[in-house]
């Protein structure tokens, strides 16, 4: 598939010219920075060398003395709590986070996560039927509420409280909890808005902490769950979410033994090297999410919170058969969604994709979603059969905003949330032809050319003998990389391959690339196996790609990930 390559602006020459100098570094890495909004000493300093007394005040977030006395009210009276979430990893890793820390401090409590399927997302009305009918007097959502106006208020005439910890975009009806904890509200002043939603729940224990002189290492202790829901949830990593990712990510790869959920999770997913986001998001999120996409969200967090390996392994080995059966249903209705695309003629030529089958696992239909974008590039629905109506899942290509596309056919639709590039909907099944031909008019009508190409973005253009050990060492550095802070991404031009061009695996290129026949580096290209033939020739050609790390035979070389090849 044809990618565009779309250069990052440069930062001011002056700038970067300062900022060289004052941090004795190549140009080119001090014009990364200042792409990043790193432009002076100060600045690097506090990026290079992330600080956990940068974070900010948790009681700056609107609400938050209000959610802390509340809850010193209900452990004084010894009140029955519930730690509600949901079922994805945020969701998990939060109810995990908040109610590890408070069975500390009571005996009273417990946790909640919804049925993915006869609950649906978020708070429900049968969670709330629960808490009543158990007594419980104070609900602490995490990762959901802030749009549970309607359920909030169905609590409070049973008696029950509210603090809500969310950071999800808010309507305008703001629920009547006793404390809405959300950087997100319009009137919080609260100075980073990005936090997951687990991360605004550590912020209420971080407070929690500062109120009853608990030691702020007790909180810190848990950042293991924080990194995890950073990860997986694709907040950016920036600000205070990289501090926390930073650290979080110290506390998995530390000396201290790690917590036997995770660790046995690690050791499920083959992760034999270090710990980082990447590994995070591929090895531990698909497993944790398989929970509540399969089967019962709630074994996750046993998981989490288990306190021997024994127990840990347990539960472990129930998500990863889970998550087995997931990949399973995954590839297998993305092969039928992907051939009802290539036999409908219209289909293939369509701005748009919107496929219906009333046996697809509801689960996975996201995942299914985000397939057919890497085969057939544009907006993409995929429903299924859920409780009599179409269910569907939405996910979008760089720059367009789908959740708009929809919206604007929400007369056809019984509900629909999201965002921008991922989406929720349901709608009657009989409806299913009408919103088709309506969303793709919408898409066509608003979608542009550069939109139905992939991008690929560039931090610079480089020469490959810039890339020594000491210019890796220096981009490591700037680790975590996230959203928001991606590994940088440079571009050589008129490389050829010094003879040693191969393909290993079905389609993967090994090279050994220079450009001027004394400076050589290592490469790999996967997928690109198709420019064998030309490589081979010896035609010299443009390469884009990230500087890495190999191991081989214990062995530690650089190497050259290329993402796109553009022949000459």
């Amino acid at each position: 598939m044809e990618k565009r390559w779309v250069y990052i602006p440069e930062a001011p020459a002056d700038v970067v010219e300062s900022l060289t100098q004052s941090l004795k570094i190549s140009p080119t890495l001090a014009a990364i920075l200042c792409q990043r909004g790193i432009c002076t000493y100060e600045e690097a300093k506090h990026f290079f060398r992330p600080s956990l007394t940068d974070l900010h005040d948790p009681f700056l977030m609107k609400d938050m003395n209000r959610a802390v006395d509340r809850l010193n009210d209900a452990l004084h009276r010894n009140e029955k709590i519930m730690v509600y979430g949901d079922y994805d990893v945020d969701g998990t890793t939060s109810v995990a986070l908040m109610y590890g820390f408070l069975r500390n401090y009571t005996s009273n409590i417990d946790f909640y996560i919804p049925d993915r399927y006869k609950e649906g997302y978020g708070v429900s009305f049968q969670g709330i039927d629960y808490a009543s009918e158990n007594g419980f007097k104070l609900i602490i959502s995490l990762d959901c509420g802030i749009k549970s106006a309607d359920k909030v208020a169905y609590a409070a005439e049973r008696g029950i409280d509210f603090i809500i910890c969310d950071h999800h975009l808010p309507d305008e009806d703001i629920p009547k909890a006793v404390a809405v904890l959300d950087p997100k509200q319009i009137d919080c002043p609260y100075p980073y808005k990005e936090l997951s939603g687990c991360g605004v729940g550590f912020k209420l224990l971080q407070a929690f902490c500062f109120q009853n002189d608990i030691d702020q290492e007790e909180a810190y202790k848990l950042l293991d769950l924080l990194v995890v829901s950073i990860a997986s949830d694709i907040v950016p990593i920036t600000g205070e979410n990289r501090i926390l990712a930073y650290f979080g990510l110290r506390h998995l790869n530390g000396p201290q033994p790690m917590r036997p959920g995770l660790d046995a999770l690690k050791e499920l997913a083959g992760i034999t090297s270090e710990m980082d986001i990447t590994s995070i998001v591929f090895g531990f999120a698909p497993r944790i999410n398989a929970a509540g996409r399969m089967g019962d969200a709630k074994n996750s967090v046993r998981m989490l919170l288990a306190q021997t390996k024994e127990e840990a392994f347990k539960m472990a080995d129930i998500i990863n058969e889970s998550n087995k059966e997931r990949r399973d249903k995954d590839s297998n209705i993305t092969k039928e969604a992907l051939q009802m695309i290539e036999e409908d003629e219209f289909l293939r030529g369509a701005n748009s994709t919107v496929l219906f089958k009333d046996s697809w696992h509801k689960g996975v239909i996201g995942i299914v979603a985000s397939r057919c974008i890497e085969k057939y590039y544009r907006p993409t629905i995929i429903l299924t059969q859920s409780n009599g109506k179409a269910s569907g899942s939405a996910r979008s290509v760089h720059g367009f905003n789908v959740h708009s596309a929809i919206e604007s056919c929400s007369d056809l639709l019984e509900q629909f949330g999201g965002h921008m590039y991922a989406a929720g909907l349901t709608l009657p099944v009989e409806n299913i032809p009408a919103f088709r031909e309506r969303f793709e008019k919408i898409v066509a009508d608003t979608i542009t050319a550069e939109q139905k190409i992939p991008q690929i973005e560039i931090d610079g253009k480089i020469e490959l003998k810039q890339i020594t050990r000491n210019f890796y060492n220096i981009v490591r550095q700037m680790e975590p990389f996230g959203p928001g802070n991606m590994r940088p991404v440079f571009v050589s031009e008129l490389v050829y391959d010094t003879g040693s061009v191969r393909i290993v695996g079905d389609s993967h290129l090994k090279l050994r690339l220079t450009q001027d026949g004394y400076h050589s580096i290592d490469a790999i290209g996967f997928g690109l196996s198709d420019y064998y033939h030309k490589i081979a020739k010896g035609i010299p050609f443009d390469v884009c790609y990230t500087v890495e790390e190999n191991i081989f035979r214990g062995v530690i070389t650089l190497q050259l990930r290329i993402k796109d090849i553009r022949m000459k």
